[in-house]
């Protein structure tokens, strides 16, 4: 149980429920699932709406997506509250009596309390329905690389649930508990993936002068890539571009027919994005072709920037100031160049994606995609605590 102080008229109830909602969140570590095939979790999700008395219940949005919708006890509008459920495909390094059970699988981006905190925030809304209107809950598949909230929107998320406005919550290791980031604009990057095969002519590597040699003509390509965001970039604006993957040979002695290399590029404004793919694909042509080589460029646009509403930023930091006090909520930080699929929803509704610390002195606080990170189950209360108050705030307490 967790002694972090937070204002709440559901503080009580909360409080009870802390255990049980942990509970929830470590039987979801242990059995982690990556994109689209959560299939165990959206069946715990679907089955414990159904038992909170939930008023609809849909599923199979997005392959394992589901949407739940409470109706409060006054006619309003309709909110939508996003949890994201997918885990990452990764191999957990802990000693937790939940740590997962499968193999290449793992909770280390939190998902598995973002899912156990919305379904807490059901329960007890399901219970009072003290709120005029009604409220979606929406426990989205494949945050991590599958865009999965851009599937359920293109699927229909927002015809068959009607919301005003969407809201999303992610835990923020490095900020400390009982703090909440709300940014207007730009909070996390838009990202896109490529690859660049270049391909020449193999040789043995003793005899250089009868091939193509695609490593060197690669290695150059990567070294000038680096130019894009320095160069091409103004200094006002923000953009990276990463080469992460390198493969060319798998034997000393053969120079290969092709070399291939991949990474990603991370913006906030969309002309940006459009000039690094230009800037990237002119110079793997020409490079490539001054070697005597050519260029293969698959380059995929992947999830547009995360941009928050101004109003509806101010409303989620008012109600976050509602749950820890003004001097809990910074207004103020830079955005991180990480990507966000709740980007796909903002761009159709407005609304607020807020950052809740989870640091603690004295317990593991590694970094989200980390092979020892841990969801801090003492933030659980502030995670309902939000939701429950930023229903308070947008739909009106009696």
């Amino acid at each position: 149980m967790s002694d972090i102080a937070f204002n709440s008229r559901h503080h009580n109830r909360i409080r009870d429920l802390h255990d049980e909602i942990t509970a929830w969140r470590r039987d979801l570590h242990m059995h982690p699932e990556i994109g689209f095939q959560e299939t165990r979790t959206a069946g715990i999700v679907a089955e414990k709406l159904r038992a909170f008395g939930v008023d609809e219940v849909i599923t199979g949005m997005a392959t394992t997506g589901v949407v739940g919708i409470i109706k409060g006890d006054r006619d309003g509008p309709m909110i939508g509250l996003r949890a994201d459920m997918d885990a990452l495909p990764m191999q957990e390094h802990t000693d937790l009596p939940y740590k997962s059970q499968n193999p290449g699988a793992m909770h280390a981006c939190g998902h598995d309390g973002h899912t156990a905190m919305l379904l807490g925030a059901a329960k007890i809304l399901a219970e009072t329905r003290d709120f005029a209107g009604s409220v979606a809950l929406i426990f989205q598949p494949a945050e991590e690389g599958g865009g999965g909230g851009g599937v359920m929107v293109r699927e229909g998320l927002f015809d068959r649930a009607d919301c005003q406005s969407v809201w999303g919550l992610h835990n923020w290791p490095g900020m400390p508990l009982g703090q909440f980031c709300a940014l207007a604009g730009p909070i996390m990057a838009g990202i896109d993936y490529f690859d660049i095969t270049i391909r020449g002519q193999g040789t043995h590597a003793g005899l250089p002068h009868l091939g193509v040699d695609t490593v060197l003509a690669a290695s150059h390509l990567v070294t000038a890539i680096q130019s894009v965001p320095g160069r091409n970039v103004s200094p006002h604006d923000t953009a990276t571009i990463g080469v992460s993957m390198f493969k060319g040979s798998d034997a000393y002695v053969v120079m290969p027919d092709e070399a291939t290399i991949g990474g990603s590029v991370r913006y906030f404004d969309p002309d940006t994005r459009d000039m690094a793919e230009a800037r990237i694909r002119s110079l793997a042509e020409g490079i490539a072709k001054g070697f005597g080589a050519e260029a293969v460029i698959d380059y995929r646009k992947n999830y547009p920037p995360t941009i928050n509403h101004a109003a509806e930023t101010d409303l989620a930091a008012q109600a976050a100031a509602a749950l820890v006090g003004e001097a809990g909520v910074l207004r103020e930080s830079e955005p991180c160049m990480a990507g966000e699929d709740f980007s796909f929803m903002l761009n159709e509704r407005p609304g607020n994606y807020i950052w809740m610390g989870t640091d603690q002195p004295g317990r593991n606080n590694a970094m989200v995609h980390y092979p020892t990170y841990d969801f801090n189950d003492a933030a659980i209360p502030l995670g309902v605590g939000y939701w429950l108050g930023l229903v308070d705030h947008l739909l009106g307490a009696r």
